[in-house]
């Protein structure tokens, strides 16, 4: 057995950082993984509605990846804190900071990849991930505690300069941290890793970012961000429709238990070649496969207009009963708005067959009620998923998880 200072300073320790691409299960995935994906994107024709089911999927992403965390922020106070509207309770208030700067972070990010060409497997890209991450919270947060209890400071986008132990796991040493981010680097977005193999190593990679485990704390989240970013830069997600992070809270003990499986050194000559596990991080690619699979089918459902049409109508006749008269009008609009994602306002009389007075009354309406929304007062109509409608519209987006502090 290998002195455990050499294997956390050793980058050889950290092979293999692909899985035996000979499995069939994995070539199997990565066709339906493809397929699933551009079926998806293409399901959704306006481009208002798939940026709103993105800002939607932002918050979903935030809600997520806290809970796996062990932190559990409501739908409605994610809502609250957009609008800066904290609640008085202190744990409850620093969740909803750790909500916002998530989504904050999230968009930066989507934005940098829309407009720029990012080296994504880069140290500096990483270490930007984090840093914004922890320039969102107050200075208060930017502190981490080891398993023995001693407390260290957080600087934000700097490597952790201290050892730690994340349960059953000792990351790599912090003098080595950027020897093995750019060994991280230079093999992830090397040209050699074939387009047909690139999903099982954003799979890989994101095991291998975690075992790396470079920053004081944040870890989990910046890890999981890094996974979207790649699979924006590389294709599979560029509208943001769905998110990796409902999957992985979902599956989230199967989740750690494939993480630490991963973690293992090699069990005996038929387990690879390499320091760890070969077996190991095939499994843990397979579920990470399967869980974007299965994340991807359920928004394509959700997202599938006939259905959505016919859950907007029946939330308009459970939900809405207290508009009235107005209630039928407003339904249409909202209809008409899934499908088209926007409107001018003048549609409105087409759209209810009544005259200006009444299409005024409806659009105020709306408007008051959240159930569309307007750049500008004299704006066009836009579609809203505001709280209150998301579990009649998009049932089982928010799973009600338990939270579990023991990872």
């Amino acid at each position: 057995m290998k002195d455990s200072t050499e294997i956390y300073n050793n980058l050889a320790s950290m092979e293999p950082l692909l899985p035996d691409l000979s499995r069939n299960r994995l070539s199997e995935l990565t066709c339906e993984v493809l397929t699933a994906s551009g079926h998806l994107s293409g399901s959704v024709h306006s481009r208002i509605v798939k940026e709103k089911v993105a800002a939607l999927t932002r918050e979903m992403n935030c809600y997520y990846s806290n809970l796996i965390e062990g932190h559990k922020t409501t739908p409605r106070d994610i809502e609250r804190a957009l609008r800066q509207d904290f609640s008085d309770n202190a744990i409850e208030q620093d969740n909803q900071k750790l909500s916002l700067a998530h989504i904050a972070v999230n968009k930066l990010m989507e934005d940098r990849l829309a407009s720029e060409e990012l080296d994504v497997y880069a140290p500096e890209f990483i270490c930007w991930l984090h840093d914004e991450f922890y320039r969102q919270l107050p200075r208060s947060m930017w502190v981490s505690k080891t398993q023995n209890g001693k407390i260290y400071n957080i600087v934000p986008g700097k490597p952790r300069n201290f050892g730690v132990d994340v349960h059953n796991h000792t990351p790599t040493d912090c003098n080595a941290l950027p020897a093995f981010l750019e060994r991280f680097h230079s093999f992830y977005s090397s040209d050699r890793i074939f387009a047909t193999n690139r999903l099982i190593a954003i799979a890989a990679a994101h095991h291998r970012l975690a075992w790396i485990h470079p920053f004081g704390d944040g870890n989990g989240r910046v890890t999981r961000l890094h996974s979207h970013a790649l699979l924006i830069h590389h294709g599979i997600n560029v509208d943001g429709l769905w998110t990796l992070s409902r999957g992985l809270a979902r599956f989230r003990k199967r989740y750690y238990q494939c993480l630490a499986e991963a973690d293992k050194q090699r069990r005996n000559d038929y387990d690879g070649r390499g320091n760890l596990s070969q077996e190991g991080l095939a499994s843990f690619c397979t579920f990470f496969l399967e869980t974007m699979l299965d994340q991807i089918k359920f928004m394509d459902n959700l997202l599938q207009l006939g259905d959505l049409r016919i859950r907007v109508e029946r939330f308009f006749q459970y939900e809405t009963l207290h508009l009235g008269r107005d209630n039928e009008y407003l339904m249409k609009v909202v209809r008409v708005l899934v499908d088209e994602g926007e409107i001018h306002r003048s549609r409105v009389e087409e759209i209810t067959g009544k005259g200006a007075t009444v299409a005024w009354r409806i659009i105020q309406l709306g408007l008051k009620e959240g159930l569309i929304s307007s750049p500008s007062t004299k704006g066009v109509l836009q579609i809203a998923f505001p709280d209150k409608v998301l579990g009649a519209y998009f049932p089982q987006l928010y799973l009600d998880l338990p939270v579990d502090t023991d990872q």
